[in-house]
């Protein structure tokens, strides 16, 4: 079994839900408490061992690329003053760590990921959809890296949803279940709560096979019109191993305002430095 070395970040979406704020800036660097988004979802990858992160991008998105790129003005900055550069630490990485891709046209997931075939080659892989913060320990992504050190295959992040939610989601048609994981015997995108299999959602993070890049190679249009993920995995049911894997641990899905500002107040809370103060503030609000 080939060790999962390589992730994918589809960050080419366009931010509109947080307008004004993303007319300039992307929305993955928008911060919660003190990081920005797209950095928390980078920290769960190396936890988990990927060395190689896969940015797919649209135009807009620089700023991304220099958030992980060397500062030097800023570095030289802190040093000259007597300043840690540790807290900049995450941030860095070896030459050839990052891959850049553009996405020329908002197609939708799947072609987001197919963009990414030439760097991902003959291996199987990660997705991280930054717009989902998962909080938990071991990461998210080291609970399914450590899930398919034991079934192999194709892996997907599951989450009960509230039944009439189903039509915001990918759900899961569900088999035999053995701890946090569970057998998929389908995938359905998106299906109103009266036709659901289930309601365990697929969540934004993935472990595949490279045989899905030939299958999202064909540019079906699902749900949408756009070329959807869930779609082409559907057909590798049945010809590999497929499990979801249920998260241990709590998901905010930063990609709309409330769930944005939830996922702050949450991280703020645990953080020693912080905490006391807003306690305090929510205690009058």
């Amino acid at each position: 079994m080939h060790k999962v070395r390589k992730a994918v970040f589809p960050i080419g979406g366009l931010g509109t839900r947080f307008l004004p704020a993303t007319k300039a800036m992307p929305k993955e660097m928008l911060p919660v408490v003190d990081r920005p988004l797209i950095q928390y979802a980078i920290d769960e990858a190396r936890e988990a061992g990927i060395e190689q992160f896969i940015f797919v991008t649209s135009r807009g998105k620089s700023l991304i690329e220099d958030h992980f790129d060397h500062a030097f003005e800023l570095e030289e900055t802190m040093e000259r003053r007597g300043k840690s550069l540790d807290i900049l630490a995450d941030t860095r990485f070896a030459p050839g760590d990052i891959a850049i891709v553009r996405q020329q046209e908002p197609l939708g997931l799947g072609h987001a990921v197919w963009c990414a075939r030439r760097i991902v080659g003959d291996e199987p892989f990660a997705v991280l959809l930054p717009d989902d913060l998962m909080l938990g320990r071991p990461g998210c992504l080291k609970q399914m890296v450590d899930a398919y050190a034991r079934v192999g295959g194709n892996l997907i992040c599951a989450e009960e949803v509230a039944p009439d939610q189903t039509d915001k989601y990918g759900i899961i048609t569900p088999g035999s279940a053995d701890g946090v994981l569970t057998e998929v015997k389908g995938l359905v995108e998106k299906p109103a709560p009266a036709v659901a299999p289930s309601n365990l959602g697929i969540i934004g993070r993935y472990i595949l096979q490279p045989e899905v890049m030939d299958i999202l190679a064909q540019q079906e249009e699902g749900a949408g019109g756009e070329i959807q993920l869930t779609d082409a995995l559907a057909q590798l049911i049945g010809r590999q191993p497929f499990h979801g894997v249920t998260f241990q641990g709590t998901r905010h899905d930063c990609g709309d305002k409330r769930g944005f500002v939830r996922a702050t107040i949450a991280v703020a809370l645990s953080r020693p430095d912080i905490a006391p103060a807003l306690h305090d503030l929510l205690e009058r609000a």
